[in-house]
């Protein structure tokens, strides 16, 4: 079918499209805003996404995301460092911190055990988890990874290969429905979640 766009601009709709959750209007309204912007603004929001892409890396401990040498949660000298909460994606570190109930530590994963994704352990920040807890100051594990079948999959593959260590390792608890995602979940249920985690 021929486009009644230029080229360039349908490189543009492509590339918002490529974005997870955007589909092919969203992609293009998407597009078209950015045409409308002044030359200067859409200058300044291609090198936000450059700078972005320069600075932030992982953090050498937990592996969320940081701009710094550490995150602010592994640096802050008032956070519980015998507690460790492991989570799939760096968004949901920000689920459980808007709790204002969890004062440990983070671990995030970068995914979730998927065999039909070719997603397996190697993929996953694991082996750092296993480094993390061999240095013998951590005592408990919160399994955070995502009530559905991958997730739920992920926590029982790493509560294995946790038990050598004698560290206490619990899931979240009742609040956080099954086949959800904690990005969604809001204050209330993420705090009776915490609450509620069980030891497996």
């Amino acid at each position: 079918m021929a486009s009644f766009f230029p080229a360039s601009f349908e490189n543009l709709i492509d590339s918002f499209a490529s974005l997870p959750g955007i589909g092919r209007k969203s992609a293009q309204r998407l597009a078209f805003y950015i045409l409308s912007l002044p030359a200067e603004e859409a200058e300044k929001f291609a090198e936000t996404v450059l700078e972005a892409k320069r600075s932030v890396h992982t953090c050498p401990v937990c592996q969320n995301l940081t701009d710094g040498e550490l995150c602010p949660v592994c640096s802050s000298p008032s956070r519980d460092r015998t507690t460790v909460c492991v989570v799939s994606e760096p968004r949901d570190v920000l689920s459980i911190e808007r709790s204002r109930e969890y004062r440990g530590l983070y671990h995030v994963l970068h995914g979730a055990l998927s065999p039909m994704n070719h997603v397996g352990p190697d993929d996953l920040r694991i082996r750092e988890l296993l480094e993390r807890v061999a240095e013998g100051e951590i005592r408990e594990i919160i399994m955070a990874t995502n009530p559905d079948t991958e997730g739920d999959a992920t926590a029982m593959y790493i509560s294995r290969l946790l038990k050598p260590f004698e560290v206490k390792v619990t899931r979240l608890g009742f609040g956080v429905p099954v086949g959800s995602n904690l990005e969604y979940a809001d204050d209330a249920t993420m705090l009776k979640a915490l609450e509620g985690r069980r030891e497996m």
